[in-house]
């Protein structure tokens, strides 16, 4: 399909995403042909160009302005839902773009370019979706799925607490049982979406005994936002990525119905974890994004600034940071790349999704801190864009396990594989 047969005059979609996508349900992103393949389709090419022209000219004219303010993107997250941006995995049955995992993370680098903090609103969808789309039945997914499809609407993934990170296990919010009902007390802490959410997928314990195993004392429910009970605290006010809404989210005494569990009842745990082999390419691709707008812009700064009568691009020290930043951002994309590719092919990506994501946020992380060198004292200073991206790229090494919890993985999943090869 030839873009320029469905783009508007401002280059914009005519067509729902959909119709580029390179296959109506998530499946392979590249058909076998015998050996690797580095080249993408003619359609995904094309998605590729479209969330690049969307994000450079309706995210990155406005990133900093909603960095400084720390408002919420709203009517930017209404354009790129009308585009079909937004719950871009969501498959096509019920209304979505039904993108594999592979093609949204084309998109995902590209918005992240522009600006991780609206990046991670619109990928936040997807992480409470991607619990729903493991364990939820056909009228959960129609309701709930359809429901962020047929209107601007977003959701949120309603697990880490107060005193609960990376130990899921230790979340203190419980749902007891009456009747049809279960009676759901706790409180949420740092919430993407938590704020502006329709509706969310909270992680509560429903086995009283403390001794039970992480996977038989959780349980998934799917709550509607507006619910009685459900108090959204203040967006807080972090060190990046303030575009994002991020909030507290008590829950006192809110009754949900049997209906709204997610698979079973003690299953949420493997359901919560299960969801993160989906949405960890993603947050690597966006980690990507970042790092290859802190090479361009410290790229392009080295080639204007002078010192010592020449350009400081032709200093080797300069170079050097630049080759580095090169490396690092061609070895976290193949990484994801790679994640994406088994997890639309039907393998276990839980190995590669996490040293993905693990690489990608270093590398955001150090392509960043580099480029504020690069820049030198300007870069330290708020009227030039790397000091945002080195702010914002920190939580990439925090969020949907920290970076000490994705080597903790890769080393579990490395020894089983060798003890069952070498057994």
């Amino acid at each position: 399909m030839n873009i320029s047969k469905v783009l508007k005059p401002n280059g914009f979609l005519k067509v729902p995403l959909r119709l580029l996508s390179s296959a109506a349900e998530p499946q392979a992103a590249t058909k076998y042909n015998g050996g690797f393949c580095f080249e993408l389709s003619p359609e995904q090419k094309e998605m590729q160009q479209m969330a690049r022209k969307f994000a450079r000219e309706e995210i990155l004219p406005k990133a900093a302005e909603l960095d400084q303010k720390g408002e919420y993107p709203k009517e930017i997250i209404r354009k790129a839902w009308e585009l079909g941006l937004v719950n871009s995995s969501v498959p096509t049955k019920y209304g979505g773009t039904g993108l594999n995992v592979f093609d949204g993370c084309l998109v995902g680098e590209e918005l992240a370019y522009a600006c991780t903090g609206v990046a991670t609103a619109i990928e936040a969808n997807g992480l409470a979706q991607a619990p729903l789309l493991l364990a939820g039945n056909e009228e959960q997914k129609k309701e709930y799925l359809g429901r962020v499809v047929k209107d601007n609407l977003m959701c949120a993934y309603c697990v880490t607490e107060p005193g609960a990170g990376s130990d899921v296990a230790g979340i203190k919010t419980r749902a007891e049982k009456k009747g049809d009902k279960y009676i759901i007390n706790g409180q949420k802490m740092w919430i993407t979406n938590g704020g502006v959410a329709n509706w969310y997928f909270v992680l509560a314990r429903t086995n009283p005994d403390p001794k039970a195993s992480a996977g038989k004392a959780f349980t998934g429910f799917v709550v509607d936002a507006d619910t009685k009970g459900i108090t959204k605290g203040r967006k807080e006010w972090n060190m990046g990525q303030r575009a994002s809404n991020t909030c507290g989210v008590t829950f006192e005494d809110v009754e949900v119905s049997e209906k709204n569990v997610l698979g079973s009842e003690g299953i949420g745990f493997k359901v919560a974890m299960g969801a993160f082999d989906k949405t960890r390419p993603p947050v690597a691709a966006s980690a990507v994004g970042l790092a290859q707008r802190a090479f361009d812009e410290a790229t392009k700064y080295s080639l204007e600034r002078k010192t010592f009568g020449i350009k400081i691009a032709d200093h080797q020290a300069v170079q050097f940071m630049l080759a580095e930043m090169a490396i690092g951002i061609e070895t976290a994309r193949l990484a994801w790349m790679r994640s994406a590719w088994q997890r639309d092919n039907g393998q276990r990506n839980t190995y590669f999704a996490s040293i993905a994501k693990a690489l990608a946020g270093d590398v955001a992380n150090k392509c960043a801190a580099d480029a504020v060198q690069i820049f030198g004292g300007n870069g330290f200073n708020s009227e030039y864009p790397v000091e945002k991206l080195m702010r914002d790229a920190k939580i990439f090494q925090i969020y949907e396990g920290t970076a000490q919890i994705q080597r903790i993985i890769i080393a579990r999943e490395h020894f089983n594989a060798f003890k069952e090869l070498n057994s």
